[in-house]
């Protein structure tokens, strides 16, 4: 299917690449049908005799994209103005201030955020210079979702501090997480839940839900845990020594890796 396509699409830019260096003014829409053919066919025979061209063709396609993902990854990792690191909608933990942000993408009904949660519980009790932005990706059920909107509104009534103690709970409850454990998680680290279960509705949320999910697309981001270390993205449950020598890094050297 894809080589077909791989030709089709050939054929259709080498018709209008023809058309374009026509001595003529021609268009690709002004050939006749005969003419296209017989176009096609050329095409068609030169890439049988040459099919080393279609997998060129695909290395090149896939760079180009890359490159095109990297640019947009920079375009919002470089920025320090970006709503990656100055939104209203994420909870701050560690230094707020610190010289080193570690940005966490994560789904409270994640196993791997789950085994990831002690790597980032350590960064944070044994570096007192690192920032940990939070940032909500509900991507794996209608419990996750839920489970960040309660986690949204909490946000707007509680101190970072009592936040991580809410998040490190919600975290680390076995099993499927919906409203119903994420509200009882709230109510541990003493939440207001009657204007919890009103905040939590307000349109606002969805639109920080919104936020997070654009982010993540224009970073690439398509599971969770992943985080954002500098400009670089590190996907995965890596593991505490792959964090820590990321952010040691950056420390060294302005690069999450100074290989």
């Amino acid at each position: 299917m894809q080589s077909r396509f791989t030709l089709a699409l050939l054929g259709g830019l080498l018709v209008a690449l023809v058309a374009l260096s026509a001595s003529s003014p021609a268009r690709a829409q002004d050939f006749s049908a005969e003419q296209k053919k017989q176009v096609e066919a050329l095409v068609r025979d030169y890439i049988l005799k040459n099919p080393e061209i279609v997998q060129e063709a695909m290395v090149e396609l896939d760079r180009r994209q890359k490159d095109a993902e990297n640019q947009a990854r920079l375009k919002v990792t470089a920025d320090k103005n970006s709503p990656l690191y100055t939104s209203n909608n994420h909870v701050v933990i560690g230094n707020p201030n610190g010289d080193v942000t570690l940005v966490e993408f994560f789904d409270y009904n994640c196993g791997y955020c789950k085994k990831g949660l002690a790597d980032v519980q350590k960064l944070v009790g044994e570096d007192k210079n690192l920032r940990v932005i939070l940032k909500d990706l509900p991507i794996l059920a209608p419990g996750s979702v839920e489970a960040s909107k309660v986690a949204l509104a909490l946000k707007s009534q509680t101190t970072p501090a009592k936040f991580w103690d809410f998040h490190v709970k919600l975290m680390s409850t076995r099993g499927v997480v919906g409203e119903a454990q994420a509200l009882a998680a709230a109510r541990d680290v003493g939440a207001d839940i009657d204007r919890l279960s009103k905040d939590m509705r307000k349109p606002e949320i969805v639109t920080a839900i919104d936020e997070s999910r654009g982010l993540a697309e224009t970073l690439n981001i398509n599971g969770t845990p992943s985080y954002v270390l500098g400009t670089e993205l590190v996907v995965g449950a890596v593991g505490y020594d792959e964090l820590k020598g990321r952010v040691d890094s950056l420390r060294r050297c302005g690069k999450s890796s100074c290989g």
